[in-house]
């Protein structure tokens, strides 16, 4: 018989707080790499626009992993893993292509991911820190729908993806200051 390790929220909402400094500090230092070569195609540019997505499968799997209860539907998550994944190859094929192939690609995604991301927010708001995620969930559709319309217009600059980057970075921050103060106040 197997057996299911559950984590109380509090253990939850500090693994929570981690992630969300991690991510808050990897979208930073990724946007001002992306910012150098935003007007450029080439490797560097291919690698930045791969490594993102593959970063946020990671980042949602280890979530995954750290809430311990498999009891509690997943699949918000597990459509964001896949799509990532799915996300990085394409970014990987469409930046050898343009610019505005690689930004359509892009917005495609920030739809895909922000619904979802929307969902799971609602879902942990028990866990404490979810508003900024479920604003973020929501900026993140429309800033994808408008990436998407760049990208069919033939825009040749993919840097409004890093200021995507470090907004949706603040919402991590955000997320992370109020979890600290939430869980100072609970018992341990």
């Amino acid at each position: 018989m197997a057996t299911t390790e559950t984590v109380s929220p509090s253990t939850f909402g500090r693994a929570l707080r981690r992630l969300y400094l991690v991510r808050f500090a990897f979208a930073l230092v990724w946007a001002m790499l992306l910012f150098s070569t935003s007007d450029t195609t080439g490797a560097l540019l291919t690698v930045l626009l791969i490594v993102y997505p593959l970063f946020d499968a990671a980042a949602v799997l280890w979530q995954l992993r750290a809430r311990g209860d498999a009891r509690k539907p997943q699949v918000s998550e597990w459509v964001n893993v896949a799509v990532s994944v799915a996300v990085a190859i394409a970014l990987g094929v469409a930046s050898t292509v343009s610019i505005s192939a690689a930004l359509g690609v892009w917005g495609a995604w920030a739809i895909g991911s922000g619904i979802p991301q929307l969902v799971t927010a609602l879902g942990n708001r028990r866990s404490g820190g979810q508003v900024p995620q479920i604003l973020s969930g929501g900026i993140s559709v429309l800033a994808g729908s408008a990436f998407l319309a760049q990208g069919i217009e033939g825009t040749d600059d993919i840097a409004g993806v890093g200021g995507y980057a470090i907004l949706g970075g603040v919402f991590f921050l955000a997320s992370a200051v109020h979890l600290g103060i939430t869980l100072g106040k609970k018992p341990s």
